[in-house]
């Protein structure tokens, strides 16, 4: 499907957003959400229509990664009936000195970042049925970070919560991760046609990839 640049439609449960499309690479523009832009009535409806796709698997704590993340989790949390929520951080702080970290890289992060956890918060997740959540899960390189990371230092991931998934190359880098995933709607990647149009790729398979693009690969 060729579509016009500028602004792309997206349904995220039962909301729907017009959110503009960016370019990224010569070849490669993605349709950019920054979920902390909606409101606060997006991120409640968006965060309990969420929670009620991961209350199946009986999470006994959120955890997600600042600083998109946060509504989402704060949200679910909420929702869940849950009183608790725990936030990984990729900008170092004062707090975080003493941090157990992770390596991750993501689409609109060109340098390689560590995501970093508290340990003051290990007893909050030790031992405990983790749900990880997040606005977008695009090449998965935060979303396998925040894995390794729980299962690191003994959590137990049962399930993961996105609003939308961004084409499909995060699919290959989680592997049987993958499983794990649910989410509120998807978005395309968007290639470079002919005459200024773009075309929907909803696999990655073509031309730059965002990993590329981000400078992963």
């Amino acid at each position: 499907m060729t579509v016009r640049q500028g602004t792309h439609k997206v349904r995220i449960g039962s909301q729907e957003l017009e959110i503009p499309l960016v370019p990224i690479a010569q070849d490669l523009t993605i349709a950019l959400l920054i979920s902390v832009d909606q409101g606060v009535e997006f991120a409640r409806v968006a965060g309990g229509e969420l929670a009620h796709k991961l209350a199946p698997y009986h999470p006994e704590i959120v955890v997600s990664v600042a600083t998109m993340g946060i509504p989402i989790a704060i949200e679910v949390t909420r929702a869940l009936s849950l009183d608790d929520y725990v936030i990984l951080h990729k900008t170092p702080k004062i707090h975080l000195a003493d941090a157990i970290s992770e390596p991750v890289r993501s689409i609109t992060t060109a340098t390689a970042q560590r995501l970093l956890f508290d340990r003051a918060r290990l007893d909050a997740v030790v031992g405990r049925r983790v749900a990880v959540v997040d606005d977008v899960i695009s090449t998965g390189g935060s979303t396998k970070a925040a894995l390794n990371l729980m299962r690191r230092v003994g959590a137990e991931p049962v399930v993961v919560g996105t609003l939308v998934t961004e084409g499909g190359q995060w699919r290959s880098y989680l592997g049987e991760d993958a499983a794990l995933v649910q989410s509120l709607g998807s978005i395309p990647l968007f290639r470079h046609g002919a005459h200024g149009s773009l075309v929907e790729d909803w696999e990655g398979l073509s031309g730059t990839t965002p990993a590329q693009a981000a400078g992963e690969i």
